[in-house]
C-alpha cells in the first residue's frame, strides 16, 4: 500500500499549494483518514496517549450493528416469502432481502455524505466520521418498503437539523438517527407506523406489529391477544429471535444483545445506561401490571419480559441511548438517564394508544435532559467535597 500512500501525499500537496483546491481539503482529508490511520498528533497540552481515535470508535460501532444487518436482511426475505407463499432457499432469501435494503443504505449514505461534505467545505474543517454511524443506523430503524425519497429527506433532516446546526459532531444534543426517525413519524406517519410498517414488495401484503396487536381492546390480556394472533407468530421466543415484522434492524433481540456485548466489551457503549434502561422498563412494567385490573387498557397487562422483545426498545437502548455525545456523561447520571428511558418507554406505550412504541420519544426527551442531569450530579459532588474539606 506504499504506492497509495505516496499517491495521496502527492495529491495532498496540491490541495495545500493551490488556492483553488484548498476549499476542498476536507474531501481529501476524509479519504486519507478512511484509508490510513491519521498521522496528526496534538501539538499543545494536554497530551493523552490513547490508540482509540474517532475512526476506530466508529468502526467498532459499525461492527456491533453488523449482526442486526445480516438478520434484518434474512428476516426481510423470509417474511416476504411467507407473504407471497413462495418457498426460497436461504441464499435466495438473503439475496432477496439484500435487493430491498441495499437501495435504502445507498440513499442514506449519499444524503449523509452530501451534507457532511457541504458543511465541511463551507466551515473549512475536516469531515467527521460521525455521519457514517448515523447513516448506518437509519436503514435499521425504518420499514423495508419506505419510499426512497423519504429516506433521503429524513436523512438530510437528521444530519442537518439533528447535528450540523448545533456545530457538527460532538455538539449535537439529540441523536441524529433518532431525529431522522422522528421526522418520518411526524411528517409521514402512514409510512412509518400502523399496519403498513411491513408491506410485501410485490402484493401490498401488510400486517400489524406486535405492539399494535397489544393495544387492541378485544381481550383482557395483551399476551392472550399475541398468542391468538394468526397472521404472525408472536410468541415470546419467536419475538426474541426476531422472525416477526417490524423495522429492519429492530426485531431480533438476540442480534441486538450480540451488539451490546461488543459495545460493552470495547467500552464504547455504557453498560450503566443499558442496565439502567432495562431496570427502568422492568420496574415500570411491573407497576403498570398492578393497575391492569382497574383499567380496560390491555397494554397495562403486558409483562416486562414482553416489553423487552417488542418494538425498538432494545435497539434504541443499545445503539441510540448510549450515544456518547447526546447521553449523560457522569456515571451516576448514566444510571438516572437510562432508568428514565426505560420508565418513559413503558409510560408512553401504555398511556398513548396513538403511539405504542415509546422508545424513540423516551430517548429524545432524555437527550434534552442529559445535560441537566449531569449538572446536578456535578453540583452534588462539589457540595460533598466542600463539606468534607470544611470538616
Amino acid at each position: 500500500m506504499k504506492w497509495l500512500r505516496n499517491l495521496l501525499d502527492s495529491v495532498g500537496d496540491q490541495f495545500e499549494k493551490r488556492k483553488t483546491l484548498k476549499k476542498f481539503w476536507p474531501i481529501y482529508e476524509a479519504a486519507d483518514n478512511i484509508l490510513f490511520t491519521p498521522t496528526i498528533t496534538t501539538k499543545s497540552a494536554p497530551h493523552i496517549r490513547d490508540s482509540l481515535d474517532m475512526k476506530r470508535v466508529m468502526i467498532l460501532v459499525v461492527i456491533a450493528i453488523v449482526p442486526c444487518y445480516i438478520f434484518g436482511i434474512l428476516n426481510l426475505g423470509f417474511q416476504t416469502s411467507l407473504a407471497e407463499g413462495v418457498t426460497r432457499t436461504w441464499s435466495q432469501i438473503l439475496l432477496f432481502g439484500l435487493k430491498i435494503i441495499a437501495p435504502i443504505i445507498l440513499i442514506t449514505f449519499i444524503a449523509g455524505a452530501v451534507w457532511e461534505i457541504l458543511f465541511a467545505v463551507v466551515r473549512k474543517h475536516e469531515i467527521n466520521e460521525g455521519f457514517l454511524v448515523t447513516c448506518a443506523l437509519i436503514p435499521l430503524i425504518v420499514p423495508p418498503e419506505i419510499p426512497l425519497w423519504q429516506v433521503f429527506v429524513a436523512t438530510s433532516f437528521g444530519i442537518v437539523i439533528g447535528k450540523e446546526i448545533f456545530g457538527g459532531v460532538g455538539m449535537n444534543i439529540f441523536n441524529p438517527a433518532l431525529v431522522a426517525r422522528a421526522f418520518l413519524f411526524f411528517a409521514y406517519p402512514a409510512s412509518i407506523s400502523g399496519d403498513r410498517v411491513w408491506i410485501s414488495a410485490t402484493d401490498g401484503y401488510s400486517g400489524a406489529t406486535a405492539l399494535a396487536v397489544s393495544t387492541s381492546e378485544s381481550a383482557e390480556n395483551a399476551v392472550t391477544l399475541l398468542n391468538q394472533f394468526q397472521q404472525f407468530d408472536y410468541s415470546w421466543w419467536n419475538m426474541f429471535w426476531g422472525w416477526i415484522p417490524g423495522s429492519i434492524g429492530e426485531t431480533s433481540a438476540a442480534m441486538i444483545l450480540i451488539g451490546a456485548i461488543i459495545l460493552m466489551y470495547t467500552k464504547i457503549g455504557s453498560w450503566r445506561i443499558m442496565t439502567g434502561s432495562v431496570i427502568g422498563l422492568v420496574l415500570t412494567a411491573l407497576l403498570t401490571n398492578l393497575f391492569s385490573p382497574i383499567s380496560t387498557n390491555t397494554m397495562l397487562t403486558l409483562p416486562p419480559h414482553y416489553h423487552l422483545v417488542m418494538g425498538g426498545f432494545l435497539f434504541g437502548t443499545v445503539f441510540m441511548a448510549t450515544d456518547p455525545v447526546s447521553a449523560a456523561q457522569t456515571n451516576r447520571g448514566r444510571w438516572i438517564y437510562g432508568f428514565m428511558i426505560g420508565f418513559l418507554t413503558v409510560i408512553i406505550r401504555s398511556i398513548n394508544p396513538a403511539y405504542p412504541e415509546g422508545t424513540m420519544l423516551a430517548i429524545l426527551l432524555m437527550n434534552a435532559f442529559a445535560p441537566l442531569i449531569d449538572y446536578f450530579i456535578v453540583q452534588t459532588n462539589i457540595k460533598k467535597r466542600l463539606a468534607r474539606y470544611a470538616q
